[in-house]
């Protein structure tokens, strides 16, 4: 059994990942920190744990940590991460951080969108956590960024296209919707009944921080700048995310020949299902699961390939990422403790 432990476990990622991480059976739950709720039972501010996991939060001491851990997932806001990680790993732990803090390659465009950053040297060293295309580099690392919800969402719609070259790089549009889990538990006007019940709207349009994630990440893939348009959405439900990427391909190419491609491209990968004929992936079809489906549609009359991607923010695009990471550091099968199909109603 490996020893793990969960600081930040009180947020909604961090309950999360305490959820998942105790039904894993090659996982010992250790150490659950939260500066809100220390000395409290975990179960008693998520009742649903009760006579599951009831072990008591404590507040963040690396000492700890170290004598009872192997591998510490840090489920910290951004700029929070920063000022922890560098101690754990000092300390001898494997990290997987759920923050941004070390998601991105380029300081610069870390510190535009987000702050100045207190450990930059540890940029290079971290490695992104997105194992459908970063597997070999996750299973050496001691240090896994996790990556945002909406990256991990439009990142593997869009990846085959650019991999084979089938569209025009800075002509992709992201049209992307979000449940409100997505903004954390803090209290916001912006996520309060009130205001999300029975309404819809964009939000952050042109300046949303995962633009700039998303782009580094294919840029990397291409070998070359890329720019696109991302436009997120909250919908009035608690979890999923539903994106729909537009892009002008470079020749005329029929369905089933860009399906190949998606068929080829992800044919190891548990996790990526490519939905079959012109069904169309919905939120209820992966919802408390970790996949993440794919639908595809050429659009003729425009020459535009249009791609629907599914995932449940909580799970493919956070905790349970996170979980598909520790078992690739492990040695594990990859979807270990990550078995469950979706939730549907």
């Amino acid at each position: 059994m490996m020893k793990v432990s969960v600081v930040g476990a009180t947020g909604y990622t961090g309950v999360e990942l305490v959820r998942l991480l105790a039904k894993h059976p090659q996982v010992s739950l250790q150490v659950l920190t939260s500066n809100s709720f220390s000395e409290e039972k975990v179960s008693d501010i998520y009742p649903h744990l009760s006579t599951k996991i009831d072990t008591e939060c404590q507040e963040l001491d690396i000492g700890q940590l170290k004598e009872k851990s192997e591998v510490v997932f840090t489920a910290l806001p951004h700029g929070i991460s920063m000022k922890v990680v560098p101690k754990l790993l000092e300390a001898g732990l494997k990290v997987i951080d759920l923050s941004g803090d070390y998601r991105y390659q380029e300081l610069e465009r870390y510190e535009e969108f987000y702050q100045a950053h207190e450990s930059p040297h540890l940029l290079e060293h971290g490695v992104y956590g997105l194992p459908e295309l970063n597997k070999e580099k996750i299973v050496k690392s001691d240090l896994v960024a996790n990556p945002g919800c909406y990256p991990t969402a439009s990142i593997l719609a869009i990846a085959p296209l650019l991999d084979k070259d089938l569209i025009d790089d800075n002509s992709i549009i992201i049209d992307a919707k979000s449940g409100t889990t997505g903004a954390g538990r803090k209290v916001s006007l912006s996520t309060h009944f009130c205001e999300v019940d029975s309404n819809f709207k964009a939000y952050k349009v042109a300046d949303h921080r995962h633009t700039s994630e998303i782009e580094e990440k294919l840029s990397l893939l291409t070998g070359k700048e890329l720019k696109l348009s991302f436009t997120p959405h909250l919908l009035p439900i608690k979890r999923g995310i539903l994106a729909t990427i537009y892009a002008d391909l470079k020749e005329e190419l029929s369905l089933s020949t860009i399906i190949d491609y998606y068929d080829q491209f992800y044919k190891e990968e548990e996790f990526i299902r490519i939905s079959p004929g012109g069904r169309l992936p919905e939120i209820k079809f992966v919802a408390g699961s970790n996949y993440c489906d794919l639908g595809i549609k050429v659009d003729q009359a425009t020459g535009r390939v249009i791609v629907i991607s599914a995932i449940d923010n909580l799970i493919k695009g956070s905790a349970g990422q996170a979980i598909q990471n520790l078992n690739l550091i492990a040695g594990w099968e990859e979807g270990l403790g990550l078995e469950d199909v979706g939730l549907y109603l």
